[in-house]
């Protein structure tokens, strides 16, 4: 899971629309040895900046982990899944799991002034 890499969209690459905020992308190592799942809900703690495992927080609230997981994971001969996605939304979040294992999600619209409420403050990206 380490070699995970994460990052925020440059600013000159996000919606112009006011109040929006930045798209979170992270790739998934299907060569590592964390599960997809596993990368999902550290990406989703760095977005809102809640450790999910400290939260009570499951993914099967949302979306059936095991299922999530067998999807994308490459075929029993190695080859990958190509041209595949998954969108769903997780507190708001909608959240976009790519074939390639590219993890996509975009933080709920809010009106231009508000602020996220405490405990869902976004963090920046890191490397994995």
């Amino acid at each position: 899971m380490y070699r995970n890499q994460s990052y925020v969209e440059p600013a000159a690459q996000q919606q112009s629309q006011a109040g929006s905020a930045s798209t979170y992308y992270v790739k998934h190592d299907f060569d590592g040895s964390a599960e997809l799942t596993t990368t999902l809900a550290h990406a989703i703690s760095d977005v809102t900046g809640i450790d999910v495992t400290d939260t009570g927080f499951t993914l099967n609230e949302h979306v059936d982990p095991e299922a999530l997981d067998m999807l994308f994971k490459p075929k029993s001969d190695g080859t990958r899944r190509i041209n595949g996605h998954l969108s769903f939304t997780i507190w708001g979040y909608q959240v976009t799991v790519y074939s390639d294992g590219q993890i996509a999600i975009v933080p709920p619209q809010q009106p231009a002034g508000a602020q996220q409420p405490a405990g869902t403050q976004r963090s920046p990206g890191r490397q994995r």
